[in-house]
């Protein structure tokens, strides 16, 4: 029996008339919707006029739905994934069921779309060339810090989606972290009230009032040289490790101390009592 395909629909974020003619054409096609709110694609599916069955998938029922839905693929079932609004599997159910139809050599289809991530960027004003999505941050405080911590290590525009409720706590932490930067926050994407904030987070924080929906927050994150990226790398050494390190790229011991000092912003003779007896 030959096996079914899974197709991963991106569907609009909120402007209903941003549905593609190709998403349209495999809605119609498919034998099974694996929505993440029946009652949301269904309004979807009555706006195209389609009918079809549907097999409810979220976040919270991933780990048993997946078997359920492997198998219907399996029996030559055609499924597209559908969720509240965008991409599956960015920041939504869909991760987990392609990596399962994966392993069970099942044929994976985007049909691609909508992504808030990507329209909030391309109108932010930001860097677009290089960026990293960390999507909703975790509220476990070990974690979250871990987080910020591998956000400083980046050299590019950062990307967050927060809920209303938790708005002003992220940009608290950011502002914690990284200073009173420049950032942008975007939300109602593709609706009637669509809005980008952008200036620094005083500014920001004045014009927040009662938020709701889902956000997008985005910033860059303050960029440095390679230079400067690899003095950061080597000062996280000992300053005998440092020697080594720059003793093995050949340098003699008078360019040695000279860029450990440079390193360190110190005098150079401070150094050199260090290393008097270092060959």
């Amino acid at each position: 029996m030959e096996k079914g395909k899974l197709y991963l629909i991106a569907t609009p974020i909120g402007n209903l008339d941003d549905i593609t003619l190709r998403a349209i054409k495999t809605i119609e096609s498919v034998d099974i919707i694996a929505a993440e709110d029946t009652r949301q694609t269904g309004k979807l599916l009555k706006h195209l006029n389609i009918s079809k069955p549907m097999i409810i998938y979220h976040r919270h029922n991933e780990d048993t739905k997946k078997e359920e839905l492997v198998n219907l693929l399996m029996e030559g079932k055609n499924i597209g994934v559908i969720t509240d609004a965008g991409t599956p599997g960015i920041s939504d159910p869909g991760e987990v069921l392609v990596k399962r139809a994966i392993d069970e050599g099942i044929q994976v289809i985007p049909i691609p779309g909508a992504c808030a991530l990507i329209n909030a960027l391309i109108a932010s004003g930001l860097n677009t060339r290089e960026f990293v999505f960390y999507g909703f941050i975790s509220n476990d405080n070990k974690l979250r810090e871990n987080t910020f911590n591998d956000m400083k290590r980046q050299n590019k525009t950062i990307i967050l989606y927060e809920a209303p409720h938790r708005l002003s706590k992220i940009i608290e932490d950011i502002k914690s972290h990284f200073g009173d930067i420049y950032i942008v926050i975007a939300k109602e994407l593709t609706k009637i009230y669509e809005t980008f904030i952008r200036g620094r987070i005083s500014e920001v924080e004045k014009v927040l009032e009662n938020p709701k929906g889902e956000y997008i927050v985005l910033f860059e994150v303050n960029a440095k040289s390679e230079e400067e990226q690899e003095i950061d790398k080597v000062n996280e050494l000992t300053m005998d490790e440092q020697y080594e390190y720059y003793k093995k790229q050949g340098m003699d011991k008078k360019e040695i101390i000279k860029q450990i000092a440079k390193n360190h912003k110190v005098n150079k003779n401070e150094i050199y009592k260090k290393f008097i007896d270092k060959k």
